[in-house]
């Protein structure tokens, strides 16, 4: 299975467009791992992602430094920005992180300088051969028509962006706003085109879409509106542009003349684009496509024409904080959690050594597991049987394995059950393999359910994904704020659980395969009593 890793810059609340990589990566059969920057580590979006790097603020003369630091300690394929402020410095910058092998999603400075003023976005339109509002930068000077807009040459969001009815107001608003552009006011239907090229500028989706409710800038509710002249006109833009990855184009639809107005342009993912994935624009799939070096032709997107998406906020768990809610139902990790890993490898390589008949191979073996070798292919490798891989790798994943619950952990679980707590087990890995470690470990009557993941239907199931979670609660029929859940790699076993407002105690184990420094809510193994602490 491939390995991806982007870093996504500005991270803030994009917890749609995360989700879409995620999914785009399951259906691609990728390994990503998602890197989200952010200045306080408290955003919405960070709770998805697989790791948070915290870094200075954009505008800072370090930044780019610390991105470039970031992208080569954690090897990062792609660097992808997500706000405006961010683009600018970045594509200056695109050489330092070329020169480490880092992709960074963004088009060309020229390019990004025209977005960034809004006096230049109108005279690209102009030169691609479509229609802008005129544009004016002093309201003494400007005669009409009204009512008119005035808003920051180099805004976004619709930050300061006003209405004016007549020159008193125009008046007014011009004494708020530093540096700002006005234009005639076109009454129509808004339309958001997001747009997805390749890495050379290429087109490969374009879908219109009429903002039917926005707040703040922002689309709350969506139609897709395939036009065929918009798409044309696109293609236009496109070309003249040649952007880099995604570009969100804004424009106005007279609705006198039926004239479509194009007003601004942003050279990266929209807020609104993971709703134009989900009608079949399926840009993450894409950008990841082409990580992996495919070439992607130009793709129709009509099959969804007229769909309506609307959207809504969710709250997420940044920080547990001092709960003292009841813990009604704990739910363990079960490799190195329960039981040391090491362990069950350990058993596995003795297995291999009796097969061959070799004393000393359970050692080898061993060694060459610690000097972080294919351990299974280095010693074949040595004794020249290659050709007996699968037999090895039969033996290994179907053993019965020689190992042992953590100290401690027996009589925590039962005393839990006795006071009525529920207690579980959610465990990724291969059925029969897993099924095999429960039963050596005599876990099968102790806990009151588990759920080995792959069992669900494959390994799209595993953690991080949330569905073993939900079912566990739903048989338990309590909270998820009561609910707690303990593991060992903070990479993939909390995503879930904070997603879904439970509790979760990082197990610390200094001997297993995952040790993490500076994660909240930790015991040890050595600490095991701490955990009854938590409302038990």
């Amino acid at each position: 299975m491939k390995e991806i890793r982007i870093l996504v810059t500005g991270v803030g609340r994009r917890v749609e467009l995360i989700q879409a990589f995620r999914q785009a990566a399951l259906r691609l059969n990728i390994q990503l791992k998602l890197y989200g920057a952010d200045m306080a580590g408290t955003a919405p979006a960070l709770t998805y992602c697989d790791f948070t790097r915290k870094v200075c603020g954009m505008k800072e003369p370090q930044y780019i430094q610390q991105l470039v630091d970031i992208c080569m300690k954690d090897r990062i394929d792609l660097v992808m920005p997500t706000i405006d402020t961010d683009l600018l410095v970045l594509s200056h910058s695109i050489e330092a992180f070329e020169k480490i092998g880092t992709k960074v999603l963004i088009s060309k400075p020229d390019r990004i300088a025209i977005c960034r003023d809004k006096n230049n976005t109108g005279k690209f339109f102009e030169s691609c051969g479509l229609k802008a509002p005129g544009s004016y930068n002093d309201y003494k000077k400007y005669k009409g028509p009204y009512p008119c807009f005035i808003k920051p040459k180099d805004g976004s969001s619709s930050i300061n962006a006003f209405k004016a009815e007549d020159e008193i107001e125009l008046a007014v608003y011009a004494q708020q706003i530093e540096d700002y552009i006005i234009q005639p006011f076109i009454d129509g239907k808004e339309f958001t085109v997001d747009i997805f090229c390749d890495f050379d500028g290429n087109p490969v989706y374009i879908t219109p879409r009429e903002r039917v409710q926005v707040r703040a800038g922002e689309v709350l509710k969506t139609k897709i509106h395939m036009n065929e002249t918009m798409i044309e006109e696109s293609k236009k833009l496109i070309e003249g542009f040649k952007p880099c990855g995604p570009m969100t184009v804004q424009l106005i639809q007279d609705k006198n003349t039926g004239d479509n107005y194009y007003i601004e342009i942003n050279p990266r993912y929209g807020g609104g684009a993971p709703l134009s994935m989900k009608s079949g624009a399926r840009s993450a799939e894409a950008v990841l496509r082409l990580l992996c070096g495919e070439r992607i032709e130009y793709q129709e997107n009509c099959s969804c024409n007229g769909a309506v998406y609307s959207r809504y906020d969710q709250s997420v768990c940044i920080s547990e904080g001092d709960d003292t809610q009841p813990v009604k139902g704990v739910i363990f990790d079960l490799d190195d959690t329960l039981y040391s890993e090491k362990q069950y490898i350990k058993s596995g390589y003795k297995k291999i050594a009796d097969y061959f008949g070799d004393k000393k191979a359970e050692e080898k073996l061993w060694n060459y597991f610690l000097e972080g070798k294919p351990a299974i292919d280095a010693y074949l490798a040595e004794i020249g049987a290659e050709d007996r891989k699968n037999q090895c790798l039969d033996i290994y994943r179907k053993q019965v394995p020689d190992i042992t619950l953590y100290g401690g952990i027996k009589e925590f679980i039962d005393g839990l059950r006795l006071k009525g707590v529920k207690v579980g087990i959610i465990t990724d890995g291969r059925v029969e393999g897993q099924k095999n470690k429960i039963k050596a470990l005599g876990l099968e009557d102790a806990v009151d359910d588990i759920i080995i993941t792959d069992e669900l239907g494959g390994m799209q199931f595993r953690k991080p994904n949330d569905i073993s979670f939900r079912i566990m609660q739903n048989r338990w029929r309590l909270p998820f704020e009561q609910i707690l859940y303990i593991g060992d790699n903070p990479n993939k076993d909390f995503q879930a659980p904070r997603q879904l407002g439970m509790r979760s105690l990082y197990f610390k184990n200094e001997d297993g395969l995952y040790s993490y420094e500076n994660v909240q809510n930790v015991i040890t193994v050595d600490s095991i009593e701490q955990m009854t602490t938590m409302g038990v």
